[in-house]
């Protein structure tokens, strides 16, 4: 467990670099190119890839990880034949999807609806660069679960962050010759040596890479009968942002960008709450399966730190919301008016702060202990519920109800997967979580108090942006501590031992 405590602290600290630098990336995007319909092509091009890396990264780990695991107790020599077979019918998979898709990216392109004849050259023009590229976008997601299987996480985290830095490097260096297609060779660039970081970690922690084909049928049938439900689970928070930015195509320029960026400030504390606790949980659970005692309390666990860290952060960014779209937008292209913009979305997205950090937990946990049916019932239905909410909030609130679909969406989904794995176990423990929601919403309401007091009562307006944050935030955090030792002294004495360990091994 202290080696897992120690990577958690690497892969936070990790998380939070990769923010940065993407926050980095983003400023340079909008400083370089605006909102446009140059930048409104290329975030469509790169929802599209996304997307599809999401969809292996998620999918394949949902199914792969606990079958591996499952197989590796029982025959540890078959489980690496099929390992390997996998990751080698993977890679054929891959290629044949390089081919097809790179000659029928015009048709699939339109699959974004109505767009202007800018941002559909655009990006046709960017899909056609990343779909080249698909076996090292696939691959790099795929490693990810060989690593977790060995209890490596790290590597993921310096591959997502080198796609960061190359392309913002790629953009600094190159932007006057390649233009806003920069961003996407330096982010393949990126990958490219991430994956080479991935295959070393790989061969250190003993894996062994064979030309074989020869998989177990079972474990074969296993895989693929859970595979469409797991991508469908795990990936419709995914799926249903890139629905909406096909929405936003087709309203006013630079829609998509608004949308883009806002998800992206929204995405930051869910996204480090993902690749790092929600990893190390998934890992110990699918080890636990067995053990409903040991199963219960992680799952418990994953829960409360979800909420200690994600309810503060969702309500500290809405307070906050001009001043951190201000700080890291508004400049060059980026004019004032695009920031109102984006923080009218971003207002509409602060709900999936936590609960789109928090679904992993349920979810994960089902695909643990191989409850797969519930899942699928309650998955198809987003999808669906999403499109009509798009429909019934567009009309009224324009682009910015898109993201209000999301919201709403993302918290019918919580709910009712929360309720699904919930109903499985004792009683107590469904109104043990309840009552750790109400535990942490009293001290995250107790932190909001002295920052409004501030931001109405004081002329804190007239300062620059980062200034704003500066005070604020520190206000805000100081508050919040105090409020859990006052109102939740458990969570406080979790925070302050994360804290001294920390400190530790600093």
């Amino acid at each position: 467990m202290s080696r897992l405590k120690t990577t958690a602290i690497w892969i936070t600290m990790l998380a939070l670099v990769l923010k940065l630098v993407g926050f980095v990336r983003e400023s340079v995007i909008a400083r370089e190119f605006g909102a446009t319909d140059y930048t409104d092509g290329f975030i469509l091009a790169f929802t599209f890839v996304t997307l599809i890396k999401t969809l292996i990264k998620n999918g394949f780990n949902s199914v792969f990880l606990p079958e591996y695991k499952k197989n590796q107790r029982e025959n540890p020599e078959e489980a690496d034949r099929n390992a390997n077979s996998m990751l080698n019918y993977t890679i054929v998979i891959l290629l044949i999807f390089t081919v097809a898709c790179y000659f029928l990216t015009p048709y699939i392109v339109q699959i974004y609806g109505s767009m202007t004849e800018t941002t559909e050259m655009v990006a046709i023009k960017m899909t056609k660069i990343f779909f080249l590229f698909t076996l090292i976008i696939g691959l790099t997601s795929v490693l990810e679960s060989y690593l977790q299987a060995v209890r490596s996480f790290v590597p993921t985290q310096i591959v997502n962050l080198l796609g960061a830095v190359m392309a913002t490097l790629f953009i600094l260096l190159f932007a006057d010759q390649m233009g806003i297609y920069s961003i996407a060779y330096g982010f393949i660039t990126g990958l490219a040596i991430g994956l080479l970081i991935q295959i070393y970690y790989l061969y250190k922690y003993g894996y062994r890479w064979t030309l074989t084909f020869n998989i177990n049928r079972q474990f074969a049938k296993a895989f693929f009968i859970l595979l469409v439900p797991a991508v469908l689970h795990s990936s419709v928070g995914h799926i249903n942002v890139f629905v909406n930015k096909m929405f936003a195509s087709g309203t006013v320029s630079g829609a998509v960008t608004y949308l883009n960026n806002s998800s992206l400030l929204m995405s930051i504390p869910s996204a480090i709450f993902q690749t790092t606790i929600v990893a190390i949980i998934f890992t110990l659970m699918s080890e636990q399966s067995g053990n409903k005692e040991k199963f219960k309390n992680t799952l418990y666990m994953g829960y409360q730190v979800g909420l200690l860290a994600l309810m503060p952060l969702a309500i500290g960014l809405f307070l906050v919301a001009e001043q951190a779209i201000s700080f890291i937008f508004e400049r060059g292209a980026y004019s004032a008016e695009d920031t109102a913009n984006t923080v009218t979305v971003l207002y509409m997205y602060i709900p999936l702060i936590v609960t789109q950090g928090l679904i992993m937990i349920p979810i994960k946990a089902m695909y643990a202990i191989g409850a797969t049916k519930k899942l699928l019932m309650i998955s198809s239905t987003t999808i669906i519920l999403n499109v009509v909410f798009n429909y019934l909030f567009l009309i009224p609130f324009g682009y910015p109800g898109l993201a209000l679909s999301s919201s709403a969406v993302s918290m019918y989904y919580i709910f009712f997967v929360t309720y699904a794995i919930y109903k499985e176990m004792p009683a107590g423990e469904w109104k043990r979580l309840i009552t750790l929601f109400i535990k942490v919403a009293i001290p995250t309401a107790f932190m909001a108090v002295p920052v409004l007091l501030v931001e109405y009562f004081t002329p804190i307006q007239e300062l620059y942006s980062l200034f704003q944050l500066m005070i604020l935030v520190p206000i805000g955090a100081v508050t919040y501590v105090a409020g859990l030792y006052v109102f939740y002294r458990e969570g406080f004495n979790k925070l302050m031992e994360f804290a001294r360990r920390k400190s530790k091994k600093a």
